[in-house]
């Protein structure tokens, strides 16, 4: 089957698109704010979450040219944002090794202040979403496992600015960013499950119908 044969156009998929419409900007403009500030006190956590925040951005492009295909092409993609989904971790990774050799704690005010801000875009990003979790199989859960995820991680990045300004040591900075990491790496495991059932329960619709 094509992906001109099955058009999407019903209410709640109208609604979905404008609410992975919304998602995707809110993300590439705090992308911004965020990537600067870990530029400029030099924070892993706030780096990595910043490059989530792209991430995002990219992920619900795909996701709103995902809506028109056919389940088995929708579920193909929800693979690919599987791996999608690793990219920030790689560049975490990176960033992380150069902070474990020169933990140098960056400025516990801003890594806080940008927190809380990404913290009440993701929180509203996943309150879009969270109505259209169970809509089109793991495309609808990608983005709203990615904006679940990410308010998780905010949450542990403004407790890294609290603990960093107690102390005044980069390790709450480096620990937290690694574990966005974590989160994301399991975040691809559930969206690769997802897409995987999705062409599975379509093939085996088709083999019932032949």
């Amino acid at each position: 089957m094509s992906v001109e044969q099955t058009p999407l156009r019903t209410p709640k998929d109208s609604a979905l698109r404008g609410a992975v419409r919304f998602v995707a900007l809110a993300n590439f403009a705090y992308f911004g704010v965020e990537f600067t500030i870990a530029l400029l006190i030099g924070s892993v956590a706030l780096l990595a979450d910043s490059i989530d925040f792209l991430e995002d951005t990219l992920l619900n492009l795909l996701i709103l040219l995902g809506l028109s295909w056919s389940p088995v092409w929708r579920g193909r993609l929800g693979m690919v944002l599987a791996g999608v989904l690793l990219i920030p971790g790689l560049a975490t990774i990176r960033t992380a090794w150069e902070k474990f050799q020169n933990p140098v704690p960056p400025d516990p005010v801003l890594l806080a202040v940008a927190g809380v801000g990404a913290l009440v875009v993701n929180l509203t990003c996943a309150l879009v979403l969270a109505r259209h979790r169970q809509h089109h199989g793991s495309l609808a859960k990608a983005a709203f496992l990615s904006a679940r995820n990410d308010a998780l991680a905010n949450v542990a990045i403004v407790g890294a600015g609290l603990l960093t300004a107690v102390i005044l040591s980069g390790w709450p900075d480096l620990i937290v960013g690694l574990g966005i990491l974590t989160i994301n790496a399991d975040a691809a495991r559930q969206v690769w499950i997802a897409a995987r059932r999705e062409i599975r329960v379509e093939n085996q619709k088709s083999v019932a119908e032949t």
